[in-house]
């Protein structure tokens, strides 16, 4: 996933490797950096014309490190929703974004925080459900989090225990 130029912790030090190889005219490098950490191509471009004074911000290398972690999880169904869940905090909160970038955090490991309170927390189906879906099992069980509930156990995963 992080291959070739490694895993970074914030945007800052993103930002400091596309400067040292803009710096040494590796243009080529300094998009497959981009690539590598989930960064438009355009947007590495506009960084290479001098159009944007940065590679990336907080929110950009944040989205980016959920795509590149998403491509290599292939996270489908309810999982895509939480997924959403994720970007929508990076956009309302500064601080879980630089968390999302953080070495040690990751999109699995957040998925994992919310496949675990499912388990959790499954609750029985009533029996008049199951039967209009045509479940002919004696008991099923749901613990999927609603919305608020994935959303602080993100924030927890993310920003630690204290949110």
């Amino acid at each position: 996933m992080f291959d070739k130029f490694g895993e970074f912790n914030s945007a800052e030090e993103l930002n400091k490797a596309a400067e040292g190889l803009k710096e040494e005219g590796d243009t080529k490098s300094l998009l497959e950096l981009a690539k590598e950490n989930g960064i438009d191509e355009e947007d590495a471009q506009d960084y290479i014309d001098d159009c944007v004074e940065e590679l990336c911000n907080t929110k950009m290398a944040a989205l980016g490190k959920l795509k590149v972690e998403n491509q290599e999880l292939k996270l489908k169904g309810i999982m895509e929703d939480w997924i959403s869940y994720i970007e929508n905090q990076i956009a309302e909160n500064e601080a879980v974004a630089a968390a999302v970038r953080k070495k040690g955090k990751s999109l699995e490991g957040c998925i994992a925080e919310l496949l675990k309170w499912s388990f959790k927390n499954q609750k029985p189906v009533p029996q008049k459900v199951m039967k209009a879906a045509g479940v002919s099992a004696n008991k099923c069980t749901l613990g999927i989090p609603g919305m608020g509930q994935a959303k602080k156990i993100i924030k927890e995963y993310y920003l630690g225990k204290q949110v």
